[in-house]
């Protein structure tokens, strides 16, 4: 196995583009890579760009119809109506949906297949991590379901056990439904609460179809958690978890926006929280799953300020060449991002931040805090059908 990383990359995913004043920007792709290489990380791996998801592959995941519905959109948008979920005010329909949302799907395909062959050891698709779309309708700013297609590759490929695990502020709902029926796969998701937020699922109650019990696990999180109680989350559920689990590869979700900058979510977690929890899955990927790891992208709308920070420093772990965050920001990136955007960019990679937190098992349960009680939900449904207890 080559202990060198893959970063997909093809410049062409900024196709991916729902038109002006959508959330979803694509510059947020395009500086995330300008970074990369201000940083010279594109040396550090293996820069590769795969081919388009075929039908095929898609059907791993997808119906048929859906497929044939979104490539007619694609060469006629204005024939979208909402079926599929296509011409919506959260997915508009635009010239050449379907080949970007193919292209951004078969990178995270591409991905998966390195890292089972044993072409890296790591493989990151920042472009991808587009969690919401359903087996029959895009859904959430999502057409085709990269990370699901990744996961369903793997175990076409052979793997026996995948644990996904999802770092997005929203649900990771179309992962989840894509596995709901299967205990070969775990899926984790830690997002804010649907009490407060799209797409409104994800309760610690979900759990997986009758002969999967266990297999979906859903930590729901008071709106306003910062990044002690976010790190007191993901280490109270995730380690113990994954390594119950055994997974033959480790796929996981690194949407931005649980950032406190983030326009469209109510978490309150910073920069070097996000570094951190990226560090900690590449840290379960060696532990559990022989260094097998794959990761995505997702959400993230504080498309200069957040996303390509994060996703840079996501890819300087996977490179085994981590970004310092003290490190002052290129000039050659910051003049980009003001020639895009006219905005001014971060100095530092850092947001100034040294995050800790409460372990769960060593200093215990509080019942009056909402954020314990939010973990302490997650662990009685789902801990017992791997073995583990609810309370340390």
């Amino acid at each position: 196995m080559s202990g060198r990383a893959q970063l997909m990359w093809d410049e062409a995913v900024t196709g991916y583009d729902f038109g002006p004043g959508h959330p979803m920007d694509p510059v947020r792709l395009a500086l995330t890579m300008r970074l990369v290489e201000a940083y010279g990380l594109h040396r550090e791996v293996d820069v590769v760009a795969a081919k388009p998801a075929g039908d095929s592959t898609l059907r791993l995941v997808h119906r048929q119809d859906y497929v044939d519905a979104v490539r007619r959109v694609s060469a006629d948008p204005g024939a979208a109506d909402g079926t599929y979920g296509l011409g919506t005010v959260d997915d508009p329909a635009f010239a050449g949906m379907h080949e970007a949302s193919a292209l951004i799907a078969g990178q995270s395909v591409g991905a998966a297949e390195a890292v089972w062959r044993g072409e890296a050891l790591h493989a990151v698709n920042f472009t991808g991590g587009l969690h919401h779309a359903m087996p029959g309708g895009a859904s959430g700013f999502c057409v085709y379901n990269d990370a699901a297609l990744a996961v369903a590759r793997l175990l076409e490929l052979g793997a026996r056990r995948v644990a996904y695990v999802d770092v997005d502020v929203h649900h990771g709902d179309g992962v989840q439904a894509a596995f709901w029926e299967d205990p070969r796969v775990l899926t984790v998701s830690l997002h804010e609460h649907p009490s407060t937020l799209f797409p409104q699922t994800g309760w610690p109650q979900e759990t997986g179809a009758d002969g999967a019990e266990g297999s979906a696990v859903n930590v729901a999180l008071p709106a306003g958690t910062g990044d002690e109680g976010w790190l007191r989350a993901f280490h109270a559920v995730v380690p113990e978890l994954v390594a119950a689990f055994a997974p033959d590869v480790l796929v996981t979700q690194h949407g931005a926006d649980t950032h406190f900058e983030d326009p469209l979510a109510h978490l309150a977690v910073s920069l070097d929280a996000q570094r951190m929890v990226a560090e900690s899955c590449h840290a379960l990927a060696h532990e559990h799953a022989r260094g097998r790891w794959v990761a995505l992208g997702g959400g993230g709308y504080a498309v200069v300020d957040v996303v390509p920070r994060t996703w840079t420093h996501l890819v300087g772990i996977a490179a085994g060449r981590a970004v310092p965050p003290e490190s002052r920001v290129p000039d050659e990136w910051r003049h980009e991002v003001y020639r895009r955007t006219r905005s001014a960019a971060p100095a530092r990679m850092t947001d100034g931040r040294a995050p800790g937190w409460r372990d769960f098992v060593e200093a215990g349960y509080d019942p009056a805090d909402r954020l314990d009680q939010a973990i302490l939900a997650t662990r009685r449904a789902v801990f017992p059908a791997h073995g583990l207890l609810p309370l340390p």
